[in-house]
């Protein structure tokens, strides 16, 4: 018999993550930006003008669409913080999937930046696993709400969540600082790639 105290604990824990819907993508896509506006790896991709913080949006937005079709989208039920998974096997070539595509070169990396962005992604995938696996593309709390545990409580989620589903959770960071803050959640670097991001 499990116990009130530890009943109670549960409940609040599983429903702090809830799935977007489309109607969200603004919300994600302001979430991301902000948390991600200084990230190494995002400025890499987007040209540094005076429309960075619309371009990155605009990646954001891509990013949103991409995890709804081949993947899933989850809100701290606060709405502070979001994830997005990528289902890779999922992942096909569709009207909406080009028409995102072209979005992306328009408004977001520009021309300019398609074929390292393309070299890039090529590189990333030739040491990600096949098979069915969760890619956490994603994870973000607004900087205003930041140190005070939502992404750790969105981290745990998405373990639960993903372990419940049998997929092996993958990433990537350019921040090295940020190595042992996934290493608490159990996660081990299984390559390194020098994309030469500055």
């Amino acid at each position: 018999m499990v116990s009130p105290l530890f009943d109670n604990f549960f409940y609040l824990f599983l429903i702090y993550m809830i799935k977007a819907n489309l109607e969200d993508k603004s919300l994600v896509a302001d979430i991301l930006t902000a948390a991600f506006l200084h990230n190494k790896s995002v400025n890499y991709l987007i040209p540094q003008d005076g429309l960075k913080m619309f371009r990155i949006h605009e990646l954001m937005q891509y990013s949103f669409e991409t995890c709804l079709l081949f993947g899933e989208v989850f809100l701290c039920d606060d709405r502070k913080g979001c994830v997005l998974l990528l289902y890779p096997e999922l992942k096909r070539t569709t009207f909406k999937s080009v028409w995102l595509d072209l979005k992306l070169i328009f408004n977001g990396i520009g021309f300019r930046n398609v074929i390292k962005a393309m070299k890039r992604e090529s590189r990333i995938n030739a040491v990600r696993p096949n098979g069915r696996i969760a890619y956490l593309w994603f994870i973000g709390v607004m900087p205003e709400y930041q140190h005070f545990g939502l992404g750790k409580r969105l981290m745990e989620e998405v373990i639960i969540h993903c372990n419940a589903e049998k997929r092996p959770i993958y990433l990537e960071t350019s921040t090295k600082d940020n190595l042992p803050w996934y290493k608490k959640f159990g996660f081990e670097v299984y390559h390194e790639l020098n994309l030469k991001i500055s």
